[in-house]
């Protein structure tokens, strides 16, 4: 029987995909890299990174920036293949363990049901397959539209999901939620989804994936991003789904402890428009906690409830006002491997 792991469980690697000039942050290249060579040492300080380059004048190119940050050499693995974007959360792959034995679903992104191009980031996860980025470890390639931050797991066959981001039309037409739920099961081991149909944040292009608004911290623990002002315009979305997740119950039946998060000023964009900032995107690696903070007074709050959460974790805030520029922050910028997943045939630089 498979089983999904939670993310607090331990790591080989965080995977990264790094941005080019054929990306969406052409016009803010230098700003962004530097953000994520900050992401990358952040990361390297407490396990490996596996950087996805576009070819291999990138990926030098990356190696030089990753030596004058001073990132160790066994601490990052450069791997080649094109890429549309960089939020890897959704194009990675899905590692499921059957005892120890870890398998790798390829399951298919489509740029959030169309609205941008995705047709090579939909291809990563088997390039680094077939160039033995992932060694001997079998992968499965699947037709399930399911991207990884629509999805997240307690790693004991709980997903805590938001409807609207699997059960569509543009994403899994043919597909109700019963059978979602049925290949969830079959996929990833899943015994229990626990459906959220309300809730989304302004500035948002995956039509609210649940790792921008709630998540466990513990089988029984989930942090969620909570609006206090009645006039924000995402107050009554946010307002409904914490009446949701409170009437959520554990296998056990006991209900959830639920912890809020503070949200932070509007942060707008270049073009006025507002951006999706949220504390709950937030990536849990081996020792530490990573959280996107955004200069508002609201930081010190999200980080000390953080803190309580993970006790015996370093918690470290890194700027994300660029990375969300483009519609997503720390945590949808990464996706984990766990341990059983080694990277044998990646280039190192």
């Amino acid at each position: 029987m498979p089983r999904l792991p939670a993310e607090w469980e331990p790591h080989s690697a965080v995977m990264l995909t790094w941005p080019h000039d054929e990306t969406a942050w052409r016009p803010q290249l230098a700003q962004i890299e530097g953000l994520y060579t900050e992401l990358a040492a952040a990361i390297a300080a407490y396990e490996p990174v596996l950087i996805v380059c576009r070819d291999a004048a990138h990926r030098e190119q990356i190696a030089a920036r990753l030596d004058a940050a001073d990132i160790p050499s066994r601490q990052r693995h450069l791997a080649l293949a094109p890429s549309n974007d960089t939020w890897t959360r959704d194009h990675g792959p899905l590692t499921v363990l059957d005892g120890d034995r870890p398998l790798l679903l390829d399951c298919r992104f489509n740029g959030w049901g169309a609205k941008f191009p995705a047709g090579l980031d939909d291809r990563i996860t088997q390039v680094l397959h077939q160039a033995g980025v992932f060694g001997d470890i079998p992968l499965r390639q699947q037709d399930l539209v399911l991207e990884g931050g629509a999805i997240d797991t307690d790693g004991d066959g709980t997903l805590l999901a938001m409807t609207r981001t699997l059960v569509d039309p543009k994403r899994n037409p043919h597909l109700t939620r019963a059978a979602i739920e049925a290949r969830l099961a079959e996929l990833l081991g899943t015994r229990r989804v626990l459906w959220i149909e309300e809730g989304q944040l302004s500035g948002d292009d995956t039509d609210g994936h649940i790792d921008t608004l709630a998540r466990f911290c513990a089988p029984d623990t989930i942090a969620y991003v909570q609006c206090q002002d009645p006039n924000d315009t995402d107050f009554p979305g946010l307002a409904a789904m914490e009446r949701e997740l409170q009437g959520l119950r554990q296998a056990s039946g006991a209900p959830y402890r639920l912890v809020p998060l503070p949200c932070p000023a509007p942060v707008l964009g270049q073009d006025g428009q507002r951006l999706a900032a949220s504390y709950a995107n937030f990536l849990i690696i081996n020792g530490a906690v990573l959280v996107p903070v955004y200069r508002d007074p609201a930081d010190q709050t999200a980080l000390a409830r953080i803190a309580d959460l993970f006790p015996g974790r370093e918690v470290r805030p890194l700027d994300c006002r660029r990375l969300i520029e483009q519609g997503g922050s720390l945590h949808c910028a990464t996706m984990q491997l766990p341990t059983a997943v080694r990277l044998p045939g990646t280039h190192r630089a």
